[in-house]
């Protein structure tokens, strides 16, 4: 019989908080509603109930950055539309994450070649966390980003760095 055995009640769970903080941020994605281009369509198929985004508990699209705290940029970012997408995603509330979408959103896609007006990658705009490659990338490999930001969500920690 060990030392702890017999000490709490029952049902009491021993968590640290960081897990528990890091598992409500990861099943509570809310997504911002910010399509650009082609790869937009892809975006909005994963809501629907063929692929059902609701199950990683990231299916409430939100049409203003106030109430978002994930950023799918899908489509393509000219220098124009730059500085907005830069302006939602300040306008967002901490902690905040980016997911670029598609070729054309990682590193400007066919159109940089020939199009001045194309930035190369919206990484150079907003600081990405994730990234989907695909022209346009399949719903599944969205699905698959947003499973790779919730493992990166869980292995973040809400403790202040050491300083030496």
């Amino acid at each position: 019989m060990s030392w702890i055995e017999n000490r709490f009640e029952e049902g009491l769970v021993v968590t640290s908080l960081d897990f528990a903080i890091n598992w409500a941020r990861k099943n509570s994605l809310w997504p911002m509603t910010f399509g650009l281009a082609c790869c937009a369509i892809e975006m909005m198929a994963i809501g629907a109930s063929r692929f059902d985004l609701d199950r990683f508990g990231a299916g409430a699209f939100r049409a203003t950055p106030r109430q978002a705290d994930l950023m799918i940029v899908a489509g393509t970012v000219n220098y124009k539309m730059a500085s907005r997408v830069k302006r939602l995603y300040h306008q967002m509330a901490d902690p905040k994450y980016v997911i670029a979408m598609g070729a054309c959103t990682v590193g400007g896609g066919p159109y940089f070649k020939y199009g001045y007006n194309v930035v190369k990658g919206v990484d150079l705009v907003v600081p990405v966390d994730v990234y989907v490659p695909g022209c346009p990338p399949r719903p599944e490999a969205l699905m698959e980003g947003i499973m790779r930001l919730q493992d990166k969500i869980a292995k973040q920690t809400v403790a202040r760095a050491k300083v030496p």
